[in-house]
């Protein structure tokens, strides 16, 4: 589509952008968003590290701007400006190449090349006050002007004190900045002496410490310095305000409460859609949802499961991670008559646990400890029911594709997953326990022998709608506040 003239311009900052450089759902909601605002009429574009992961073969790129300089601790250290595209898209993607992102890994620090050796490990919080430094000389020197930077979690979150700069507030003078929370329990904490690192002072506007050891907490700058700040569901938005929920954070939060907004991410409604998923056995759709039976029987047979199409499958995709509430699952669940297939990587404690209990009970639990795309988009083809009995969850993707592919969701009532799943679509429960969980199952498995009202609550899952359209209206709607557009 071609951009009007008075386009809103927005610069949108992320850490990871799927497909080009993913971890997690910060890469997801970055490589998604920024397309339905395009098809909205905004002109976007994005920064992103040039990790030495990039595969350059994949993702045609090409220098478009020269050398730029940053002063680290008074010296001069220079970077240059590469562009790729979204696949798919002609939104530009700008590239910060530069030592501190060659090496493969996105987080946790890497090891960088100097005088032809490795040296100690790149500090991640270093690393990316050299990215929002950067990105923002890289715009200048493109001569790109947004009226909307977009920033994304702690990696982004000093670009507000940065833009008011001696040498940036002139260029940025009428920029606006929005700042969207995806994991506020990772928040960017360091000793004052990164201050001087990123270019900025202890008496820059609205720079505060985060404790009474001098602390600085990255995430803080963004949610005090930002004109608005976002997060990923409604119900999150008000969770963080809690002590429960809060991380810490919830006093900082409550100041912002007026411009704070609680936002639903999409899902990628083309790539999630079982009629042309090219990764499953058997596509199905609405009108052919009796096809659906077939994967599951594929899925039995492929994990070494009894083969039957009347045992309910249960699916659990994720991080084996504290927050996603593995540690609910033990061996009392073998007593439901159903089987269940676990998928995802984190934690030893948590992936030990799964495997004792697949070895225990092989017939009932199957428990892939890998990151399998393929394998995921079977699971949730072959599933009938699908859990998140998460402790916390600021939107939850997995909820919102396995209703698309007709599983039943199981949830716990707590951020994004509240706001997506009740009673109608899915089975919920409130209390943390695996009590709670056992039974909320339980009503799953015995629901599905009623093939009647279980075909209804499948439909009506499979007709909500998640895509990214109804979000990217309402970001847009905080972007044209903000300008006065």
């Amino acid at each position: 589509m071609s951009l009007k003239k008075n386009s809103l311009k927005i610069l949108m900052l992320a850490a990871e952008i799927t497909p080009i450089a993913k971890v997690g759902g910060l890469g997801d909601v970055a490589g998604s968003l920024p397309q339905a605002l395009y098809q909205l009429g905004a002109d976007i574009r994005l920064c992103l590290p040039f990790y030495g992961s990039i595969d350059t073969k994949k993702y045609k790129v090409k220098k478009v701007a020269g050398e730029i300089t940053i002063a680290i601790n008074g010296k001069k250290n220079q970077a240059s400006v590469w562009q790729t595209f979204l696949p798919g898209t002609r939104i530009p993607v700008y590239l910060i190449k530069n030592i501190f992102f060659d090496c493969q890994e996105i987080y946790r620090g890497c090891k960088i090349m100097k005088n032809n050796r490795y040296v100690d490990d790149a500090n991640d919080l270093e690393r990316f006050s050299f990215f929002m430094q950067a990105s923002l000389e890289a715009v200048k020197k493109i001569g790109f002007k947004p009226d909307i930077i977009h920033l994304n979690d702690w990696h982004t979150a000093l670009v507000p004190q940065l833009i008011k700069s001696p040498e940036n507030k002139i260029f940025f003078k009428n920029t606006k900045t929005i700042y969207t929370i995806h994991n506020l329990a990772n928040q960017g904490i360091t000793k004052e002496n990164i201050l001087k690192f990123a270019n900025l002072d202890s008496g820059s506007p609205l720079i505060k410490t985060d404790s009474e050891n001098g602390d600085i907490n990255f995430m803080v700058q963004g949610i005090l310095g930002a004109d608005a700040v976002t997060t990923v569901s409604p119900t999150y938005a008000k969770e963080i305000m809690t002590a429960q929920t809060g991380a810490g954070l919830e006093k900082i939060l409550k100041m912002r409460g007026n411009d704070l907004y609680g936002i639903l991410n999409g899902v990628d409604t083309v790539f999630f859609n079982p009629l042309k998923d090219k990764l499953i056995k058997q596509n199905y759709s609405l009108k052919t949802l009796d096809k659906k039976v077939a994967n599951k029987l594929f899925l039995q047979k492929k994990l070494g499961l009894p083969e039957n199409k009347d045992i309910p499958m249960v699916g659990f995709i994720a991080r084996f991670v504290w927050q996603k509430g593995i540690d609910l699952i033990n061996g009392t669940f073998s007593g439901l008559k159903c089987q269940f297939v676990f998928l995802g990587t984190g934690d030893k404690k948590y992936e030990d646990s799964l495997k004792a209990l697949a070895k225990k009970y092989p017939s009932q639990f199957s428990a892939q400890i890998k990151f399998d795309a393929r394998l995921a988009q079977e699971i949730y083809a072959g599933s009938d029911i699908f859990i998140i009995p998460s402790r916390f969850e600021p939107c939850g993707l997995t909820q919102m594709i396995a209703m698309r592919y007709g599983a039943v969701p199981v949830v716990r009532s707590t951020g994004g997953l509240a706001d997506t799943v009740d009673e109608s679509v899915g089975f919920v429960f409130k209390k943390f326990t695996s009590r709670a969980l056992y039974v909320a199952i339980k009503k799953a498995v015995d629901g599905h022998r009623n093939k009647k009202k279980w075909r209804a609550m499948q439909v009506r899952g499979m007709k909500k709608n998640f895509s990214w359209e109804s979000s990217a209206k309402k970001y847009l709607d905080i972007y044209k506040k903000l300008t006065n557009n």
